[in-house]
C-alpha cells in the first residue's frame, strides 16, 4: 500500500468462545449456512484487510483465506484471546481491525469505514451505533503494547479504548452494520428471521450471506 493510501490493515477475528449457551463453540455456529468463523473472516477479507488472523480456542477452526492462532487460555476470556491475536500479527501491518465472531450483523461496509478513518490519519477508530462506541475498532500499530496491556478477563479492547477515548474516532455506522450479539439460541433465532426478513441489496441481507 503506498503511503498516500494509510497504513496497511490487518484484520484479527477474535473466535475462540465455548458459546456454552449455545450448545457448541460459536466459531462453528451456523446463520444462513455459514459458521460464524468464515463469515467473519470473509467480511474482513472482503473490506480490504490482509492478512487475516483468527483466534480459536473451545474449538480449532481452518477457515480459508485466514491464519488460524490458537489461545490455549482461551477459557480466561477474551483479553488473552485479543492479546494472543495483536501477539501473531505481522510486521508489516501498521493497523488492525478487531471483529468479534458473535457479531455477524457487522458488515464489509463498516470494516471499510474504520479503513477510510485510517487513510485519512485515525490511529484509533470504532465503529459507532446511535452514537455509541462499539465494534469492531481499528488500532493503530504504536497503540497495540498498550491494548495488548489492558487486555485482561473477559473483555478486549474496552479498557484501553475507555482510558483513552480522547485518540477514538468514532464512525457511525448505524446505516451498514448492527452490534448485536449470538449468545443464546434465542439470539441465533431473532438474527435468522432478521437476515431472511431484509430486503434484497439491505446490508442485513445479501451483503452477510455467503456468495
Amino acid at each position: 500500500m503506498a503511503e498516500d493510501e494509510g497504513p496497511r490493515v490487518a484484520g484479527l477475528l477474535l473466535a475462540a468462545g465455548a458459546g456454552s449457551r449455545l450448545g457448541r463453540p460459536k466459531a462453528l455456529v451456523e446463520l444462513a449456512g455459514e459458521r460464524l468463523a468464515e463469515r467473519g473472516v470473509r467480511t474482513l477479507r472482503e473490506a480490504g484487510c490482509a492478512p487475516v488472523l483468527v483466534v480459536t480456542g473451545a474449538a480449532r477452526v481452518a477457515v480459508a483465506g485466514a491464519e488460524a492462532v490458537h489461545n490455549p487460555d482461551w477459557a480466561s476470556g477474551m483479553g488473552s484471546s485479543l492479546r494472543a491475536g495483536l501477539d501473531a500479527l505481522p510486521a508489516g501491518a501498521g493497523a488492525v481491525v478487531v471483529a468479534l465472531a458473535d457479531q455477524p450483523l457487522v458488515t464489509a461496509a463498516a470494516v471499510r469505514r474504520l479503513i477510510a478513518a485510517a487513510v485519512d490519519g485515525a490511529r484509533v477508530a470504532a465503529a459507532a451505533y446511535a452514537g455509541h462506541p462499539r465494534n469492531p475498532v481499528l488500532i493503530g500499530r504504536e497503540h497495540w503494547p498498550a491494548v495488548h496491556a489492558m487486555a485482561e478477563g473477559d473483555v478486549g479492547a474496552r479498557p484501553f479504548l475507555r482510558a483513552h477515548s480522547e485518540l477514538v474516532t468514532q464512525v457511525a455506522c448505524d446505516d451498514v452494520a448492527a452490534p448485536d450479539d449470538i449468545d443464546t439460541p434465542e439470539d441465533l433465532h431473532r438474527l435468522e428471521a432478521l437476515l431472511a426478513a431484509a430486503p434484497p441489496g439491505h446490508p442485513r441481507s445479501g451483503a452477510l450471506r455467503p456468495s
